[in-house]
């Protein structure tokens, strides 16, 4: 290609990404309501924020229709009062297929570098919602044919104004595409700010905390607990990421000692890992650290649901990795070859345990489970 034909198609190509952005985003930006101490997080160019597109996504995450049963929605197993899990050891689809992981909860997940559970190449939420929306291996939500599902939602008058709204720019802006923009808006503002712990650190309020949650925080972050390793940053989840932010750094995995099975896969075959994308044998058992806050509200634990309370995961990582006496998965999880090398266990006496019991419950946010923004539209 001649040189004056190769700058005439990059300005061809300059002209045809602004007037995309135009028609994605014509409407008032979006007005972030951040407290103190949490930087405003990073949204794609193509999906910019509008309260419009915001009021759409939220009607959408909660509309029954989007799914193969009629029964079912993104809220099914993302629950506003259990902090956008379900309560669930594992998670059941539209089929009744039982699922291998537990539901990861949606708080912050504005800031997540990486999403899901073991998968690095998910790092955008457009991408993420079309594996519950179409996937099959297992199914979710079980959607079909675009033709079908979108055309249930033309019929309905309300969204003929609200997609319209949301994407003034597009001449039919029932697509896809729009949908899973819609819901992916209105998941970054599932913002988590408002707890204890906040309160007293951001807004300064000495009374927030107790004596004991104050113990237990300085234990989450003292050797040779060391907690916040994995679980730092204001998402107490690891790397995040904000508007204006370095690139994002690698996303970390870690395999914690959950189990110990003899052979190459140290780990149930359905819940391998980041093994499952890799297929490196020294990725077996690990997966990603999911945020600790509202950690009270979002039992069972770990990626399979395998433990039911905190106490338990105290012990687990008290042990430096957990025992499985009996039964298929039976193994001391401690010998695992591929556990981190931050799981070495510790000295756990009943009064530190209480202290981070406390601490621990004092990141839940009792206002983000309450607030009307995030919660079901088809109700009110």
């Amino acid at each position: 290609m001649a040189r004056r034909e190769w700058l005439s198609a990059a300005a061809l190509a300059v002209v045809g990404a602004a007037t995309i952005a135009a028609r994605v985003q014509s409407a008032p930006e979006y007005e972030w309501d951040l407290p103190k101490g949490f930087p405003r997080p990073a949204v794609p160019a193509d999906n910019l924020m509008s309260a419009a597109k915001v009021d759409l996504g939220r009607h959408l995450f909660y509309d029954l229709r989007l799914s193969g049963n009629g029964a079912q929605s993104c809220a099914t197993c993302h629950q506003q009062d259990k902090a956008f899990t379900d309560g669930m050891a594992t998670s059941v689809g539209s089929t009744g297929e039982d699922h291998p992981r537990n539901s990861m909860s949606l708080v912050n997940v504005a800031y997540a570098t990486t999403l899901t559970w073991a998968n690095p190449s998910l790092s955008r939420l457009e991408d993420q919602a079309l594996v519950p929306m179409f996937g099959r291996h297992p199914v979710e939500l079980g959607l079909g044919d675009d033709r079908v599902w979108l055309g249930v939602l033309q019929r309905d008058s309300r969204y003929t104004t609200l997609f319209s709204r949301a994407f003034p720019g597009d001449t039919d802006p029932f697509s896809r595409q729009n949908v899973v923009r819609a819901i992916a808006a209105f998941e970054r503002t599932i913002v988590s700010a408002r707890s204890a712990y906040d309160r007293y650190h951001f807004d300064r309020d000495e009374q927030a905390l107790s004596a004991s949650a104050k113990r237990g925080e300085v234990l989450f972050h003292s050797q040779p607990m060391s907690c916040f390793t994995c679980h730092g940053s204001v998402t107490f989840t690891g790397e995040i990421a904000a508007a204006g932010s370095p690139p994002r750094a690698q996303p970390e995995f870690h395999n914690t000692g959950l189990y110990n099975l003899p052979g190459l896969l140290s780990y149930p075959a359905a819940n391998t890992g980041l093994y499952e994308t890799t297929r490196d044998p020294r990725d077996v058992g690990k997966f990603k650290a999911p945020t600790l806050r509202n950690v009270a509200l979002t039992a069972p634990y770990m990626h399979d649901g395998s433990i039911s309370s905190l106490d338990e995961v105290l012990a687990h990582y008290a042990a430096g990795g957990r025992t499985v006496s009996e039964g298929p998965n039976r193994g001391v999880g401690h010998d695992n070859p591929n556990k981190s090398p931050r799981i070495g266990g510790f000295p756990l006496t009943p009064e530190d345990r209480a202290d981070l019991l406390a601490f621990l419950r004092s990141l839940t946010d009792e206002e983000m489970v309450r607030d009307p923004r995030l919660s079901n539209p088809w109700r009110q």
